[in-house]
């Protein structure tokens, strides 16, 4: 991992850096405060990508439900796919809008594995070593997926491929790269970032930003 880029994004939590101090409304703000937008798609992450093979793939899905998967990515392809149109924000500040994605909705893969009554939260793992934690129902939502695709052609490695979660409604380091297992939880298990000064939560039009 690259200390020098954690380090200084964790003074930018100390700092506040970027915040603006509004609020907005996302029924009639499409773009949140304190965001840029951008026509390219920045790369980030932790200073080193994981080369995920098909081979090496795994995808595990587990904790807290009635049915746990443990799937290859032709097992994961071969669920129910579909299509998703979504605006993406970060947290350093640029916004990119109207991103065309496939993949396995994630409403689909609750039918599936079934939560149990007493899951409230969710932890994606990355094959990194990153997390990143939602409440169930931020999880539970129409235009959260599992996507392998953007833009009509396959993820890249750079972008967090074979397959990144997508939960577009929060800062995208929510969405986590290089996806390994989705984990059910009974109670709250802050990410990588949530535990370096980052908001638990990351609503954009609430400026979450940082704790």
């Amino acid at each position: 991992m690259n200390d020098k880029l954690i380090e200084a994004k964790r003074q930018w939590a100390r700092e506040g850096r970027l915040l603006t101090g509004t609020v907005a409304d996302p029924e009639h703000d499409r773009l949140p405060p304190g965001q840029l937008l951008v026509r390219d798609w920045p790369v980030l992450d932790l200073g080193a990508e994981p080369d995920v093979t098909p081979q090496k793939f795994r995808l595990d899905i587990d904790g807290a439900v009635e049915n746990r998967l443990s799937l290859s990515l032709d097992e994961f392809m071969a669920l129910p796919q579909s299509e998703s149109t979504s605006d993406i924000h970060c947290v350093t500040q640029w916004s990119r809008y109207d991103n065309r994605w496939r993949g396995v909705a994630a409403r689909a893969l609750l039918e599936i594995v079934l939560p149990k009554l007493e899951a409230h939260h969710v932890l994606f793992h990355s094959f990194d070593g990153y997390t990143a934690n939602v409440r169930l129902e931020q999880f539970d939502q129409p235009d959260v997926f599992l996507v392998h695709e953007w833009e009509g052609k396959p993820l890249t490695r750079a972008h967090g491929g074979p397959v990144r979660m997508l939960v577009p409604r929060l800062y995208f380091w929510k969405s986590a790269k290089w996806l390994r297992r989705i984990q059910f939880t009974i109670s709250d298990h802050p990410g990588f970032w949530e535990q370096r000064g980052y908001h638990n939560n990351g609503d954009p039009w609430l400026e979450e930003r940082y704790g």
